[in-house]
């Protein structure tokens, strides 16, 4: 039996946590949910999850669509595409069934890559080793998730680059049902001989933007602030995310730029490690420029945006003496007079 490989190289960076990450787990469970009613791809149709962050790893190993479950979606720190693009060409080595003389292999398999990110590391090798070995030999589309991504560089490893406009959950579900459609699109043309490139249902414009690769992109700033804070009562990790927000400035002409709490997550610190590049971050952000400080997603403490002078975040209940849980250390807590430079992660 001729399989379709399908992949899923899905970005697990910081800046995906909430809803991002969690849209996601579901979209994965409504496509397989619907393959497993559809006789083309129950026939040739194998799926693996891969994620990136600041390292690489499988989620799911490949497999058929019966026996998938779909897998916890992890969180990690950075965003490595050059690691996640490794993991997945030695995925496709290990798993795809090559054509001989004795019999045929697997179709070509189909990648669906999902970044929202801009990588943290130098792609040039593994943007070159996939175009010279893998990119004639495989089908692979790339989705930007909303418009904080490098579009140029993308458009170096395919002419398939899409852009998501992500505004609710309902653009969620359309997006993951044009997925679907696509797969079983693609399942059924090569169940019946036409061939096996890839066949991407038509989709709603407004949701899922083809992007011009003619055209020069600037690369934007970032969408998004993520800082890793820990538990002071039960010394767990957590993130904080703040989305980027505008107001208009006393200048005319110009607007201020600052971030706005979007949410406070809790965070399985093993995945999370799993996933994470070694070391600290050195990324700063001023404390002038976020606004918002949630309650600990943790343990409920009314402040989860508290920082020693180690530099480490956690959370206090309010003002008075409270222990630093990165470092140890005891100190009196209190509202801060000025500006002061916050840890920030690589997002």
């Amino acid at each position: 039996m001729r399989r379709l490989p399908i992949y899923f190289l899905i970005d697990v960076s910081e800046s995906m946590v909430g809803e991002p990450i969690e849209q996601v787990q579901e979209g994965i469970a409504s496509i397989i949910k619907e393959l497993k009613t559809d006789p083309y791809a129950l026939e040739t149709v194998w799926v693996s999850i891969i994620g990136f962050a600041g390292k690489s790893k499988i989620i799911t190993p490949l497999q058929d669509v019966i026996t998938f479950y779909p897998p916890k979606i992890p969180i990690g720190s950075g965003t490595s595409l050059s690691k996640g693009l490794e993991e997945l060409m030695n995925s496709i080595d290990r798993d795809v069934v090559k054509t001989t003389y004795e019999r045929k292999g697997d179709w070509k398999p189909v990648i669906f890559l999902f970044t929202d990110g801009i990588p943290t590391d130098d792609t040039s090798r593994a943007i070159e080793k996939w175009n010279t070995d893998y990119r004639t030999k495989s089908n692979l589309i790339i989705v930007s998730i909303g418009d904080n991504t490098n579009v140029n560089l993308l458009g170096k490893l395919s002419e398939q680059v899409l852009m998501f406009n992500n505004t609710d959950s309902n653009s969620y579900k359309e997006f993951f049902k044009w997925v679907t459609a696509s797969i079983r699109a693609t399942s059924e043309n090569i169940n019946n001989n036409n061939g096996d490139g890839i066949n991407l249902s038509k989709s709603n414009p407004e949701i899922i933007e083809k992007i011009d690769l003619s055209k020069n992109y600037s690369v934007p700033d970032n969408n998004f602030v993520v800082l890793n804070g820990k538990c002071s009562t039960n010394d767990r990790l957590y993130l904080l995310k703040f989305k980027k927000s505008l107001q208009e400035s006393r200048v005319p002409g110009f607007d201020t730029r600052f971030y706005k709490i979007e949410g406070a997550y809790k965070i399985d610190e093993n995945s999370y490690r799993e996933y994470s590049e070694g070391g600290s971050s050195t990324n700063k952000i001023s404390s002038e420029e976020i606004y918002g400080n949630p309650s600990c997603p943790s343990c409920g403490n009314s402040f989860a945006l508290a920082t020693c002078i180690c530099g480490g975040i956690h959370c206090i209940e309010g003002d008075g003496v409270a222990k630093c849980p990165w470092c140890g250390n005891a100190g009196q807590y209190g509202a801060a007079k000025g500006g002061f430079d916050i840890n920030r992660t690589l997002g």
